[in-house]
Formats: structure tokens, C-alpha cells, sequence
């Protein structure tokens, strides 16, 4: 019986630098933008910036995961503070569900009496906030397509620039024309915009949390590849679940009765899963087949050890 699994290095302190960078200009601006929502009495700005603030607290929470995720291992905790950027992108996509609620509730109450908005600095705030966070957003972008914590910062920058640029639009509707109901409206707009775009991570997120399979793995792809492996017989207690950012982990039992070299083998095979499914921390166990104790097929998901 052997055992081997690959090595790992913790995330490079540039993504670290990223999400303080990013945090530390969402909250300057916010603080500027609910000045100013509460001077003009503008719901657009109010909830543009109650919606950065959100973005905000959702920032700091994936600045901490990734700065967690640098941890090494230790005897306590074994696999180290990866799960953290799994964790942060959930209560992220969780706080912008809530505050996009708030907004909409806050915005249907206003329709009956909108108040008489001043809508130029509308305008000039909300042209500021376009700027700021489609530059956040842009410090985001690389690697976003595999990093869940990343990428639940990258949608929280861009659904804040589209808030943003809903609420310059709302101002120019009011300079132009005099309507005040736009300021409501683009707020309750743009919280059901959040919430729609929010769905897709929360699920995600939370199929993470609970160590399901990652979407683009094919967990019975991978069983047919395992079980196709040379002078293997049978394979069960098969496992796939996310580490974290960038890390997938599998673990299985491979039957193999001859007594071939199992340590090269089991090298080549871990090569392999990296190479073909992106598995960059597999664990796999060798066993005779006579005394393991096991059924010798491949099994159900439910099963465990």
C-alpha cells in the first residue's frame, strides 16, 4: 500500500496586494458617495453607496481570505487556510443578496412621494464611481476565470459600475426632464440586477463550502480514467472536492494485485490528473485486492471512510 500527493506553494502576495489596494479605494469612495447621497437626498446615490459599502465589507473578506490562504499548514490545521477563499465568496454573495433586498424595499416605499433631487452632483458622483470601479475591477481581472474569491470581487466591481452609471443616467433623466421617479426606479432596477447576478456565485459558493465536485470536472470522466490505469482492477472511495483558489484535491483506492513499481506509477498517475483535470492535490492508495476489505468496484458518491 503507497500513498503520494503533490506539493504546493501558498498563492503569490500579489492577489493579496490586489484586494487591499481594491478595498482601501471602495471605501474612500464610499464614504464620499454617502456624503453626498445624504446632502442631495438622492436614493441612486444612497444605495449605490450602501451597495459599496457592502462591496467593501465583501472585499475585506476575500483580502483576509487571500491573505489567509498564505498560511502555511500547521498540526492543527493540515491543508492550511485555503477553505478560506471558498468561505469568503459565500458570505460576499450573501451580503450583496441582502443589501440588494434593502435597496428594492427602500426604493418601492419612495415611489409614492420622490423627493426633489439636485441632479448634477447625481452625475458628477456617480461618473467618479464609474472610474473607480471599473480601475478596480481591471487590478482584478487576471485569474479571475479560476479563482472564485477573485471572481466574486470582479462581479461586485462591475455590478457597481453598472449601478453607477444606472444612477448617471437616472440624473441626466432628472436634469432633462424633471422626473423624479427615476431615482426609485434605477435603485429598485439595479437591486433586482444584483440579486440576479449574485444567484450564480451564492450557488456556486456553496456547492464549494460543501465540497461537491467542481463544475468542470466530470467526476465519472475521471473514475473511468483512474480505473483504465495499468494492472488496475478496481477503484472505489473515489473523492473530488475543491481546496481552494486554483487547488482541487482527489482521493481514491486503486486495486491493482500485481507488484509492478508502485511508486512510479502512482507519480505517473498524479502527473496525469493535473495535466487532463487540473487535480493539482491528489492522494492516491495502493491495494492488493485479497485483504482490503472493500467491494472492489468503483463507489457511490455516498459512500465514505
Amino acid at each position: 500500500m503507497a500513498h503520494s500527493h503533490g506539493a504546493h506553494a501558498p498563492p503569490h502576495g500579489s492577489a493579496t496586494r490586489a484586494f487591499a489596494f481594491v478595498t482601501l479605494i471602495n471605501l474612500a469612495y464610499t464614504v464620499l458617495e454617502a456624503g453626498y447621497g445624504f446632502h442631495t437626498n438622492s436614493l441612486a446615490l444612497l444605495s449605490d453607496a450602501l451597495h459599496n459599502l457592502g462591496d467593501v465589507l465583501g472585499l475585506g473578506l476575500a483580502w483576509a481570505a487571500a491573505a489567509l490562504a498564505r498560511r502555511h499548514p500547521t498540526d492543527r490545521h493540515t491543508y492550511g487556510w485555503r477553505r478560506a477563499t471558498l468561505l469568503s465568496p459565500l458570505a460576499n454573495s450573501v451580503l450583496l443578496m441582502v443589501f440588494s433586498g434593502a435597496l428594492g424595499w427602500e426604493a418601492v416605499r419612495r415611489f409614492s412621494a420622490p423627493p426633489s433631487i439636485p441632479a448634477m452632483p447625481v452625475m458628477v458622483v456617480a461618473a467618479i464611481g464609474i472610474a473607480v470601479n471599473l480601475g478596480a475591477a481591471w487590478l482584478m481581472r487576471e485569474g479571475h476565470a479560476h479563482d472564485l474569491n477573485k471572481r466574486g470581487a470582479f462581479l461586485h466591481l462591475m455590478a457597481d459600475a453598472a449601478v453607477s452609471l444606472a444612477a448617471v443616467l437616472a440624473g441626466a433623466g432628472m436634469l432633462a426632464f424633471g422626473w423624479s421617479w427615476l431615482d426609485p426606479a434605477t435603485a429598485l432596477l439595479v437591486g433586482v440586477v444584483i440579486a440576479l447576478g449574485t444567484f450564480g456565485l451564492l450557488r456556486e459558493s456553496f456547492n464549494a463550502a460543501m465540497d461537491a465536485v467542481p463544475d468542470n470536472i466530470d467526476r465519472a470522466e475521471v473514475s473511468a480514467f483512474l480505473s483504465a490505469q495499468a494492472g488496475v482492477i478496481a477503484l472505489h472511495h473515489l473523492h473530488i472536492w475543491p481546496l481552494g483558489a486554483g487547488e482541487i484535491a482527489l482521493t481514491a483506492h486503486l486495486v491493482r494485485p500485481n507488484d509492478d513499481d508502485h511508486d512510479a506509477f502512482i507519480d505517473a498517475t498524479l502527473h496525469a490528473l493535473d495535466e487532463r483535470f487540473g487535480i493539482n492535490h491528489a492522494t492516491l492508495q495502493i491495494e492488493r485486492g485479497q485483504a482490503c476489505g472493500h467491494d472492489l468496484h468503483d463507489a457511490a458518491p455516498h459512500h465514505s471512510h
